[in-house]
């Protein structure tokens, strides 16, 4: 059981998480994704006992994505039917439709869904929201207006906190200068990012890890 006393601050942001989070692509999207089973989605009524569980256990963090598929969508419906408010971390410059995934990181782009998940999600305010970086991903954080176009809906109170899910430890420094927080794949078998968690925690900004199991 994880209790507020255990909530951990992101950074320099006024958010506090819950050790562990939830990962929801498997709400909205079962094509195009490294497991090795298929799987089918699970009902309404399943993800409902999932989330009452997640609320019992103390997690207040949900990770979604408009590469989710169904994911944000789903959320902002079924949140709707429960007392259980979590903050959600969502993202930017990919997008999964007709089975495959396509990257966009203009301002236009990025605007749109930044709009689209707000509409999708239910919310008026977006808790967490991340650059979805493709394998460039400091070509795209240095050459394409995306950092720019969130600092701008942050600057409104739109986003609380921005940064990047990141792959390479170049990209993931970057980011740790100039956005509030980075995720980083981290787990017993890659501890490739340490430089990263290390200068974020140096310079007082957010930590996220995916892939820890």
């Amino acid at each position: 059981m994880i209790t507020p006393a255990s909530y951990r601050p992101l950074g320099a942001s006024e958010l506090r998480l819950s050790p562990l989070g939830l990962g929801t692509v498997k709400l909205g999207r079962n094509e195009g994704v490294r497991y090795p089973q298929a799987f089918e989605l699970p009902d309404d009524a399943s993800v409902l006992t999932l989330f009452a569980e997640a609320a019992r256990l103390g997690i207040n963090l949900l990770d979604t994505a408009p590469a989710y598929g169904l994911s944000e969508t789903r959320i902002g419906q079924l949140l709707d039917r429960q007392v259980w408010d979590p903050l959600i971390c969502t993202k930017v410059g990919e997008h999964f439709s007709a089975g495959q995934s396509t990257w966009n990181f203009s301002a236009d782009a990025v605007r749109s869904s930044v709009t689209d998940s707000l509409k999708k999600l239910r919310r008026k305010q977006l808790d967490i929201v991340l650059v979805h970086c493709p394998d460039d991903d400091l070509e795209v954080l240095q050459n394409s207006p995306v950092i720019e176009v969130l600092r701008d809906f942050q600057s409104k109170g739109i986003i609380k906190a921005i940064g990047a899910s990141t792959k390479t430890v170049e990209a993931g420094l970057f980011v740790v200068s100039e956005m509030d927080v980075v995720m980083v794949a981290f787990n017993q078998q890659d501890q490739s990012q340490l430089p990263v968690i290390h200068a974020a925690q140096q310079n007082n900004k957010g930590v996220m890890l995916k892939k820890i199991l």
